[in-house]
């Protein structure tokens, strides 16, 4: 039975581009290994930390998104501890809400219109 899983990862910042990508490609391709299904993956960038890690004020951070049987994690986290690029990593179990978050948050949260904005489109209207 798989299971809905995210992973996020923080790369240390003195990668090149290149570097950063392929050590995101080798973490897919221990999940590809293991028969797991990607379903979604985001490079969220170079981002501040919120506190110092390894002397390092800043870090790449990344997320997958993916479908497993629940012996993948060990794997995958082993890899993780291994490679000294990783500065820290969370993998978490999606449950239902959390599957339809991230649904939306795939496809874009709907924009919301403040009062404001709904009351000029009201007096704009009512003046036409």
């Amino acid at each position: 039975m798989l299971k809905s899983y995210e992973t996020v990862f923080i790369l240390t910042p003195v990668l090149s581009e290149a570097q950063m990508k392929d050590a995101v490609e080798k973490f897919k391709d221990v999940l590809i290994k293991q028969n797991a299904q990607i379903v979604h993956e985001e490079n969220w960038g170079l981002k501040k930390l919120a506190y110092l890690i390894d002397n390092k004020t800043t870090g790449f951070y990344n997320l997958i998104e993916f479908k497993a049987a629940p012996s993948v994690i060990n794997v995958l986290e082993t890899e993780y501890r291994r490679d000294e690029k990783v500065m820290r990593f969370l993998t978490v179990s999606l449950d239902k809400y959390a599957l339809e978050y991230a649904e939306k948050r795939r496809k874009g949260f709907p924009k919301r219109e403040s009062s404001e904005t709904k009351s000029f489109k009201k007096t704009v209207k009512e003046a036409e």
